[in-house]
């Protein structure tokens, strides 16, 4: 036995250096490889889906808060993206495992039952070594052969990863893994931000329903009123079928508030996940948040824009596709597989736990690729493409992360130019409607030109809710464009309610290109 042990040992021991040595070469046509002690599952931005800063609660509004909660907790869309994830856990898992030995138990029991005039027996008989001859000696054959064999043991196998080939392969599925823990926080990011956005617009129905109310209870009086007048001589007809048309306008205006109203809240019920949180839409206030009214920073910090999910999304996958790429390479390249069982063996199972019955089996092979029609060179032109398409979309997503950014910081401050001019005109409005209700109240104003105010004021107030709804469309969408909110260290808006945006990590492509 340990002559057969030693030159096995020879041979594998002989091999793995010979391949070690090869190792060591430069010139191999590899590029840059990742780090060796990275691990492969954590590939991606951060080791985990951790829960990214509550940037909704700046808008102040505890039922927006409440709302926005149930949506992460009953959205279905969230729901199937969480399932989408968890097979990419699910793959980055397999990938890894290629890389460890494999190791399977087996318990079997070989029955043999035959005459012993077929086979070997027949081959003696016809050199005449049959049971007469065996007979001539004392020994009597018996008429049939019959034998069991129990064996129980461990059967392993292992290729060696010299050129990193299974590693760069878990390292590309690591990378997916981040793509889509990104592309779920993207899923998350615009459930989100509809929700908040159909919130908003809830309540900015709500409150347009309730000026077309007030106009159309004013509009009501006043052309009573010139009706009245004209009955008398002093009114003008002209004047009756003015205000006739703009009331029926007025009130033709609310049934398709109330569609729109409808539809929303109908939107909302989906995001919310069902009709089980219609008592939660109904009770929905009518005033729009007021802190859109803070400040907005001059600047955004470069770090927040690595929190954008698709950025990050497309950094993981640039990252898989250079991974990618390293294994194809590596395939090219000869492999060395291990394998061997190790067991115990006895013709009576109440020997499996004797020593002495046990037997090993162990072999090494080198495998190189001769001629495979091109197939390996093709797979390493496919991912070099890849890699390339990678490169590209990955540019592409910071471009326009960058391009929406800058978009969102305009808009934002034109609505906040824009609802400060509404705003004057709504206090000049109200003051000269309560003005004219002065004047008409101590007799030297008509009831005419308090109409005429009042109605004055609640079109004011209308176009200053409109652009207050505008507004905040505009503070969602520079959330939006950011992925969430922004460093209050950078930009100094701790004292505004907004929590810091810890820095994120570096990408995998940015470790791999730093080694």
């Amino acid at each position: 036995m340990e002559q057969i042990r030693n030159p096995l040992n020879c041979m594998i021991a002989g091999t793995i250096g010979m391949l070690a040595g090869c190792s060591m070469l430069s010139s191999l046509p590899f590029g840059e490889w990742p780090r060796q002690d990275a691990d492969p599952l954590d590939v991606r931005e951060g080791a985990g889906l951790d829960a990214p800063h509550p940037w909704w609660e700046s808008f102040e509004d505890p039922v927006l808060s409440r709302v926005v909660e149930v949506a992460l907790e009953s959205n279905f869309d969230l729901a199937t993206a969480v399932a989408r994830l968890e097979q990419a856990r699910a793959r980055a898992r397999i990938a890894t495992a290629a890389r460890l030995p494999a190791i399977q138990a087996s318990l079997g029991a070989v029955g043999f039952d035959a005459p012993t005039n077929v086979g070997l027996g027949a081959q003696l008989e016809e050199l005449g070594l049959g049971p007469d001859a065996f007979a001539a000696f004392g020994v009597s054959l018996p008429d049939r052969l019959d034998q069991t064999t129990y064996s129980a043991g461990a059967d392993v196998a292992y290729e060696v990863d010299f050129w990193g080939r299974n590693r760069n392969a878990a390292l590309s599925a690591g990378a997916q893994r981040g793509a889509s823990e990104a592309d779920y926080r993207a899923i998350r990011m615009g459930v989100i931000a509809q929700t908040v956005a159909t919130y908003l617009e809830i309540v900015d129905l709500r409150r347009q329903r309730g000026f077309a109310g007030e106009t159309v209870e004013i509009l009501g009086d006043w052309a009573s009123l010139e009706k009245d007048r004209y009955d008398r001589g002093v009114g003008d007809i002209r004047d009756v079928y003015a205000l006739r048309r703009s009331l029926a306008d007025a009130e033709a205006s609310l049934p398709g508030l109330n569609e729109r109203l409808a539809d929303a809240e109908g939107r909302l019920k989906v995001l919310l996940g069902g009709q089980e949180h219609a008592g939660l839409v109904g009770s929905l206030p009518n005033t729009m948040p007021t802190s859109t009214m803070q400040p907005v920073p001059t600047g955004v910090p470069a770090e927040a824009l690595a929190q954008r999910p698709d950025v990050a999304a497309a950094r993981q996958r640039l990252a898989a596709a250079r991974f990618a790429l390293g294994a194809r390479r590596a395939a090219l390249l000869p492999s060395l597989s291990l394998s061997g069982s190790i067991a115990l063996q006895s013709p009576d199972s109440a020997d499996w736990f004797d020593p002495d019955q046990w037997f090993r089996n162990l072999s090494s092979n080198l495998l190189a690729p001769v001629f495979q029609g091109g197939r390996l060179r093709g797979d390493v032109a496919l991912a070099e493409a890849a890699l390339d398409e990678a490169t590209a979309t990955y540019g592409h997503a910071v471009a326009r992360a960058t391009a929406e950014v800058e978009t969102a910081l305009v808009g934002l401050g034109s609505m906040r130019h824009r609802v400060a001019l509404l705003a004057t005109f709504a206090e000049e409005a109200h003051a000269e409607a309560t003005l004219q209700e002065q004047r008409y109240a101590s007799g030297v104003g008509g009831y005419v030109a308090f109409l005429a105010a009042s109605q004055m004021n609640v079109g004011a107030k209308a176009a200053r809710a409109a652009a207050e709804r505008d507004l905040a469309y505009a503070r969602l969408a520079l959330h939006r464009a950011l992925g969430g909110a922004w460093s209050s260290q950078a930009v100094g808006l701790k004292s505004a309610g907004y929590g810091e945006v810890a820095a994120l990590p570096g990408s995998a492509v940015e470790r791999v290109q730093g080694e």
